[in-house]
């Protein structure tokens, strides 16, 4: 992960996604970059390029607000890449104290064991916190210890249960990127990115991009080994003021056959904490984390 300088990196990256066709400029000959040249951007945002070339090698790292703005517009960045940008430029100061382990509030995790749809509470770094039986019986990803980012780059049972992976994935690396404004030098942070860009080609070629994401609400397309075809939405609800521990619900996608099936994953998580089932569960997680 960049900590360096992510501010220069990601300008970096957001360049070379707009080509000079997608603002109005004529593409020209010889081009040695994918999308924009620094002199093109700074004209589009009124700044100099030695002042832009400044802010893309780190000399500079707190642009003004209307420098920002002006950067986003020209980027054609959408309201969260546009919030991150400004994340980037005006970092919080870093901290020295060791962070506390996250804690689910004792009334979030009954709300989580009472709900009858797969539920699950997930921390700054996509560990899964508390999570229901019907979560586990979802995927087994979704159950407590687990890391939803690793399970769903690194493990094949996710890469089967997603139909629609690469979108999922693409969400999955916007969300990790959103959070590196709030805290570029986390350690923990940049060992899981580092891991994962390691492991996952995938993940390199995503990361690579800086896009960015909020994945607060959305819908998935699975196919389930037991159930089969799913279409479910899903709301995540913040848990505490950083944002960064969120209860997420699944829900079915209005088609009876979703409802059907998630109907019957509660029928199977209702059979799940049997002694066999319990020992099946053990073999599938460990199967997953080879």
């Amino acid at each position: 992960m960049e900590t360096a300088n992510a501010l220069g990196e990601f300008l970096r990256a957001r360049r070379a996604a707009v080509t000079p066709e997608d603002v109005g400029l004529a593409p020209g000959i010889r081009r040695r970059v994918p999308g924009l040249r620094r002199e093109e951007l700074a004209l589009l945002a009124g700044i100099s390029p030695d002042y832009y070339l400044r802010l893309e090698q780190g000399r500079d790292r707190h642009p003004s607000h209307q420098v920002v703005a002006a950067l986003a517009v020209a980027l054609r960045l959408d309201e969260i890449a546009t919030a991150h940008l400004h994340g980037l430029s005006s970092p919080p100061p870093r901290r020295s104290v060791r962070r506390r382990a996250e804690k689910v509030p004792a009334g979030t995790s009954r709300l989580v064991a009472e709900l009858p749809l797969p539920a699950y509470v997930v921390g700054r770094y996509f560990d899964v916190l508390a999570a229901n039986p019907i979560a586990g019986v979802l995927s087994t990803s979704f159950m407590v210890g687990r890391n939803i980012a690793r399970q769903l780059f690194l493990d094949p049972a996710d890469r089967a249960l997603y139909v629609d992976w690469e979108r999922i994935t693409a969400g999955m690396v916007g969300g990790l990127r959103s959070r590196t404004a709030m805290d570029s030098g986390d350690p923990r942070l940049a060992e899981l990115v580092g891991e994962l860009s390691i492991r996952s080609e995938r993940f390199r070629s995503l990361w690579a991009r800086a896009e960015v994401s909020d994945g607060r609400n959305g819908i998935s397309h699975l196919d389930h080994p037991q159930v089969g075809e799913l279409h479910l939405l899903h709301e995540k609800l913040d848990v505490d003021t950083s944002g960064t521990m969120q209860l997420v619900i699944h829900h079915a996608a209005p088609d009876a056959g979703s409802a059907e099936a998630l109907a019957l994953l509660g029928t199977l998580a209702a059979t799940a904490e049997s002694p066999a089932a319990g020992s099946t569960r053990g073999r599938r997680g460990a199967e997953g984390r080879q």
